[in-house]
């Protein structure tokens, strides 16, 4: 018997999947480099999960301002920066009525290729990133490329070497807090040498180490005033004694963890598979269990899963994730096509273009 071949980007989910979406009025975002994709997944009912796949140049780290509803996303060798619209959604020509929050271009950063990694809004409207090539926190101006914020301590000067792979940082009252890195060394690739033992948590603000011997720290966030980290190379959630240094592992989902979200008492966590061909990420504790890539959802207040969905097929690694309070159906337009063209805002009106009769 032939098995149905799957059609891109098909997907698998537990049915309390869209039903938790669909009851906290919320969507998820992901992106994918691998695929070149940002994804939104909505709940079209309590059932069943619809996506919407935009393509763009190596999407990696991304943030959501829902304050001034601001979309911000790093690409390859840019920072796209998008401004949200329900008007425009509501009129949007292809599919009125269909959409609640429409992202539009609006800035671009040319920053060339830096490998940047976790992305967010900060004070005043300000983008910090974590520029993992020059092994530093930056932030973003019409002059410059990048302007340093934060470098490691141990780190003697700014070189395109990826020194330590500084990925990922916890915000607080508007400003870098935290940084998650491989290791502390200070000399090109060094992080590579022991991956699953030499993770560290950085204060940005103490400049101190407060725990370290982490196997591939990830996106480490302030949830709720604790601070949570992904540790990818075991496959678990953890949440960090800042105090005595020193963490606790609150969930052990499995698979290679990295990108997580928090809603209410929730958690969104995304897992990817690995990359077999990799010297570096094939012969990692979870290499047996990292055969999928989706979100999973659990419930903090009893560290239970409580929903999941994973790629058949397209996705195999993603980067990061977000969730879209208040917003059940999203949809963006990239700068690849002409389509953004058609939508005109200003501060108290918006328009779609009409196409020019030929």
């Amino acid at each position: 018997m032939s098995t149905p071949s799957l059609t891109p980007f098909s997907i698998r989910y537990t049915p309390n999947f869209p039903e938790l979406l669909h009851r906290l009025n919320a969507s998820i975002a992901i992106s994918t480099y691998q695929a070149g994709k940002l994804i939104f997944l909505s709940a079209k009912d309590e059932n069943q999960l619809i996506q919407l796949p935009r393509t763009f140049e190596k999407p990696m780290g991304f943030c959501y301002d829902s304050v001034n509803q601001k979309l911000a996303l790093a690409c390859k060798s840019e920072i796209i920066t998008f401004a949200g619209s329900s008007s425009l959604a509501m009129h949007y020509p292809k599919s009125p009525g269909v959409y609640d929050m429409m992202f539009l271009p609006r800035l671009t950063y040319h920053t060339n290729a830096l490998d940047i990694h976790d992305l967010h809004y900060g004070k005043d409207g300000a983008l910090f990133a974590v520029n993992t090539l020059f092994s530093c926190i930056v932030t973003f101006d019409d002059n410059h490329n990048f302007t340093p914020y934060w470098t490691p301590p141990q780190i003697d000067k700014l070189a395109s070497e990826d020194r330590c792979h500084l990925n990922g940082m916890a915000m607080e009252n508007g400003l870098p807090r935290y940084a998650s890195a491989f290791n502390r060394g200070n000399t090109p690739q060094s992080w590579r040498d022991n991956i699953t033992k030499t993770g560290v948590i950085y204060d940005v603000k103490t400049n101190e180490v407060i725990v370290d011997n982490l196997p591939m720290p990830h996106s480490p966030k302030l949830i709720n005033g604790e601070l949570y980290v992904l540790l990818s190379a075991t496959g678990e959630i953890a949440k960090i004694n800042r105090e005595k240094g020193d963490y606790e592992v609150i969930a052990k989902p499995g698979g290679f963890l990295r990108g997580m979200c928090a809603h209410g008492e929730y958690l969104f966590v995304a897992h990817s598979k690995l990359r077999k061909n990799s010297s570096t990420f094939a012969k990692l504790p979870i290499s047996d269990e990292a055969q999928q890539c989706g979100i999973i959802a659990i419930h903090l207040p009893t560290k239970s899963i409580v929903g999941k969905m994973f790629y058949e097929m397209s996705v195999d690694e993603i980067y990061d994730i977000t969730l879209f309070n208040g917003i059940r159906r999203p949809n963006i337009l990239n700068t690849i096509t002409d389509s953004y063209q058609a939508a005109l805002s200003t501060p108290n009106s918006t328009f779609w273009s009409k196409p020019k009769q030929s």
